[in-house]
C-alpha cells in the first residue's frame, strides 16, 4: 500500500499543552509512519481544516440503551425507574434487532469521532433465560456491527448471575442476562469470535450482580485483559454490600483481586475517601459518564480527587443520552465546578487524553490514540468554522465543540466519515428504521 499524506491545520501530539499548527501526517498500512510539524501544505495532500485529534475512545457502551433516548422524560423517578424501561427494551430484541440498532449506534459513534467502542455487554440469552442455538449470537451480532460501521470494538462480555447483593435469584428479563455460574460464563466467553477490529475483555456487572463466591475466581481468570465493572453507581449498592459484607463494594473488590492496573471502574459516584485511595493505589482505571449520570440522577463523583490518587481516568457514554465524548470530556470539568463551587480542574490537554489514549488503554488498544509513528492511524479532525467554534483557540475544541463539528474520521487508516458524512451508512436512516423496530 503506498503512503497517504494529510495536512493537518493543527493537530494535537502527544505532550502538548494545545494543538501545533501545520502538521504533515503520513500513514502506511494503516499506522502512522511520519508525523512532522512546521510543514507548509505540500501539492497534493490531503489537507485537515480544523483541529485534527486521535482518535476518540468511548469506553463504556451499552448499545441498546440508545432506543431509549427521549423515551424515558415523562414524569419523575430515580434510576430504579429508569431501569424498568431499559429492561423493557431489553426483553424486545433479538439477533437480528440488535445487530441492526447497534450498527447504527456505533455509526452515529463514528460521526461523533469515536474510533473505537467498549461495549459492556450483558444481553446473551433468550428472554426467557435459555441459550440460543449458537450462544454467542447476540455477542457475535455486535462485533458485525462494529465491523460494519467501521469502528474497532472491545467486547466486554458480561458476567450477570444474581439480582441483589444478598443473592436473589435473576427474574423476569434480567434470566438473558445471566449464565449458570462462572464455569458456564467462562466456557461460554471462550467461545466467543475473533476479528481483527475486536479485542475480548470481561466484565463483572456489579456487586449486586455477582456473588462473592464467583468474585475471585472470576478476577483469577481474567487477570491481565481488561477487565470493567460498575462500582458505587448508587447509594442503595453501597449500603446493600455493608449490610450484607460488612464493607464498602470498592472494599470488596479489592479483597477480591478484582483491582489492578488493567481495571476499570465505570462510574465510582459515591466513594468514601478510601474507595478513592483504593482505587489510586492499585491503578485502577475509572470511566466517568457524566451525560448518563446526569440524565440519571446518579450524582456528581469526585473526578479530580480519582486523578490525583492516581486512578487513570476516561469517558464513555453508557447510555446514549448523547453521543457526543466532546460533552462527556468537559462535564467533568463542569461537574467538578457544581460540586466545588470553584474553576479550573481539568486543563483541555487532561481531558483530550481521558477522551483519547486513556480510554484505548482501557479498552486494550494501546497502540491507539496517539498521533505518532508507530500508533495507529485514527484520526479525528473538528471544525473551527461552526457557529459553536467560530473564534475559539484550537486549544478549546473540548470546551466549545461537539459531535456535530467532526467533519472527518479515519480508523486504522480507513476512511469512515468525510465531511461530516458516514461513507457507507445513512445513519440516522438507520437509527430510525431500527428504533422504530425495538418498539414496535
Amino acid at each position: 500500500m503506498s503512503t497517504r499524506r494529510f495536512h493537518a491545520e493543527y493537530a494535537w501530539l502527544p505532550g502538548d499543552e494545545a494543538p501545533t499548527p501545520d502538521v504533515l501526517i503520513e500513514v502506511d498500512d494503516g499506522r502512522f509512519s511520519g508525523v512532522t510539524a512546521g510543514v507548509q501544505v505540500p501539492p497534493g495532500v490531503h489537507r485537515l481544516p480544523g483541529v485534527t485529534l486521535p482518535g476518540l475512545a468511548n469506553t463504556h457502551s451499552h448499545a441498546f440503551h440508545r432506543a431509549l433516548r427521549g423515551h424515558t422524560h415523562t414524569g419523575g423517578g430515580t434510576f430504579w425507574s429508569w431501569r424498568d424501561r431499559m429492561y423493557e427494551v431489553a426483553g424486545r430484541l433479538d439477533p437480528d434487532t440488535y445487530l441492526a440498532l447497534a450498527r447504527a449506534t456505533y455509526a452515529e459513534m463514528a460521526l461523533a469521532g469515536i474510533t473505537c467502542v467498549g461495549e459492556f455487554h450483558y444481553l446473551h440469552h433468550q428472554p426467557d433465560g435459555s441459550p440460543y442455538a449458537e450462544p454467542n449470537v447476540m455477542g457475535a451480532a455486535l462485533v458485525e456491527a462494529a465491523a460494519q460501521a467501521g469502528v474497532r470494538l472491545t467486547l466486554l462480555d458480561t458476567l450477570y448471575l444474581t439480582s441483589t447483593v444478598d443473592g436473589e435469584p435473576l427474574h423476569g428479563v434480567q434470566r438473558r442476562f445471566g449464565d449458570r455460574d462462572v464455569d458456564a460464563w467462562s466456557d461460554r466467553h471462550g467461545k466467543l469470535p475473533s476479528a481483527p477490529h475486536l479485542r475480548l475483555g470481561a466484565a463483572l456487572h456489579s456487586v449486586r450482580a455477582v456473588p462473592l463466591g464467583a468474585l475471585s475466581s472470576f478476577a483469577y481468570r481474567n487477570s491481565g485483559g481488561p477487565l470493567h465493572f460498575h462500582l458505587s453507581e448508587q447509594r442503595a449498592e453501597n449500603d446493600a454490600c455493608l449490610a450484607t459484607h460488612g464493607c464498602t463494594p470498592v472494599q470488596l473488590l479489592a479483597d477480591m483481586g478484582v483491582l489492578g492496573p488493567t481495571a476499570t471502574a465505570v462510574h465510582a459516584t459515591h466513594l468514601s475517601e478510601d474507595g478513592v485511595a483504593l482505587l489510586g493505589e492499585t491503578g485502577t482505571g475509572t470511566c466517568l459518564c457524566p451525560t448518563t449520570e446526569r440524565d440519571l440522577a446518579d450524582g456528581i463523583g469526585p473526578a479530580r480527587a480519582l486523578a490525583d490518587a492516581g486512578s487513570p481516568l476516561s469517558l464513555g457514554s453508557d447510555s446514549h443520552a448523547v453521543i457526543d465524548l466532546f460533552e462527556e470530556a468537559r462535564a467533568v470539568e463542569l461537574d467538578e465546578r457544581l460540586r466545588t463551587e470553584r474553576r479550573g480542574h481539568f486543563g483541555p490537554a487532561e481531558l483530550t487524553h481521558a477522551a483519547t489514549a486513556a480510554g484505548h488503554t482501557a479498552l486494550g488498544w494501546a497502540d491507539a490514540g496517539t498521533i505518532a509513528a508507530g500508533f495507529r492511524a485514527d484520526l479525528v479532525t473538528v471544525r473551527l468554522d461552526s457557529v459553536r467554534t467560530a473564534a475559539v483557540p484550537p486549544a478549546g475544541v473540548f470546551f466549545a465543540a461537539t459531535a456535530a463539528d467532526v467533519t472527518d474520521v479515519l480508523v486504522d487508516g480507513r476512511v469512515v466519515v468525510r465531511d461530516g458524512r458516514h461513507v457507507s451508512i445513512d445513519v440516522p436512516a438507520e437509527l430510525r428504521r431500527s428504533i422504530a423496530q425495538v418498539w414496535r
